[in-house]
């Protein structure tokens, strides 16, 4: 009977510790979705990659054509970063949006649609000298 009991007991605990975690995972921001999604974190280091910056939308991701590449560009003004990804980095972040969506919907409270603004390669040519910009090399670098 004491086996049966100490299994019992150490499945309720795992079950518990499942719980929460998945619980937490609804609780991921749009950075964190980001990140791992596969996105770099870019910081500028001159006024005017921070004025590029600051122009873009908060809080919704940008596709930037530069180079003749496109990326994908989630700026956190609140930290002075941008997150920086290709088309394959995007597409994960969109899978990961949805079931995150679809997880908190679930619990009641869904996250924000996914948005992108899409603007041109003028006045990106700043980006360059990021450190990281140049060394991504073609989208969907992984």
């Amino acid at each position: 009977m004491k086996p049966i009991k100490t299994a019992f007991k150490f499945l309720a605990t795992l079950a518990l510790a499942v719980l929460a975690v998945g619980c937490a995972g609804n609780l991921l921001d749009k950075e964190n979705v980001a990140v791992a999604a596969g996105f770099k974190v870019i910081t500028p280091a001159k006024p005017d990659q921070q004025a590029l910056l600051r122009k873009l939308p908060a809080d919704k991701v940008t596709q930037i054509h530069y180079g003749g590449k496109i990326y994908y560009v989630l700026p956190d003004l609140k930290n002075n970063q941008a997150y920086v990804g290709g088309p394959r980095q995007y597409q994960t972040y969109v899978q990961l949006r949805r079931k995150q969506k679809m997880d908190s919907e679930n619990a009641g409270s869904p996250p924000p649609d996914i948005q992108v603004v899409e603007v041109n390669e003028a006045d990106w040519i700043g980006w360059s000298d990021w450190g990281g910009w140049d060394g991504m090399g073609e989208p969907g670098w992984y």
